[in-house]
This record gives structure tokens, C-alpha cells and sequence, in this order.
């Protein structure tokens, strides 16, 4: 009898063996997943701080023709005497 409760007792745990080298395996492709998923929103993130950045510079380079033209409207004010 005691050979038969050893013998259930190997087969449960060769069962659960078999269920945890499964279970490691679809960890394991999950974790392989979870990853490219990450690299693919860093790299998405990346590229918007690019993009904030050109933004930002065509912002200062607006900025700087905007103070230009004020510059020039204020010296044509002047020279017609336009201002006080």
C-alpha cells in the first residue's frame, strides 16, 4: 500500500513539475513581450521629445522675427512721427 501512496505521490509531483516548467515558459514569453512593449514606448517617447523640442525652436525663431517686425514698426512710427 505504501508503495502504491509513493508511487501517487511521484505521479502529483511530476504532474506539477510539468505544470510549473509550463508556467515558467509563459512567464518567460510574457516577459519578452513586456519588454519590446517598453522599448516601443521609450522609443515613442524619444521621438516626442524631438519633436517638442523643433517645436520649441520654431517658437523662439517666431519670437524673434515677431520682435524684429516690432522693432521696424516702432523706427517707421518714429520716422513719421507717429509717436509722441
Amino acid at each position: 500500500m505504501t508503495d502504491n501512496i509513493e508511487n501517487l505521490l511521484l505521479e502529483h509531483l511530476k504532474a506539477l513539475r510539468n505544470e510549473v516548467a509550463i508556467l515558467r515558459i509563459e512567464m518567460h514569453d510574457e516577459f519578452r513581450d513586456l519588454k519590446q512593449r517598453v522599448t516601443s514606448l521609450e522609443a515613442a517617447l524619444v521621438r516626442l521629445r524631438g519633436d517638442l523640442v523643433g517645436m520649441q525652436e520654431d517658437a523662439y525663431r517666431q519670437q524673434s522675427r515677431i520682435d524684429q517686425i516690432v522693432d521696424r514698426i516702432e523706427r517707421i512710427e518714429r520716422r513719421l512721427e507717429l509717436i509722441p
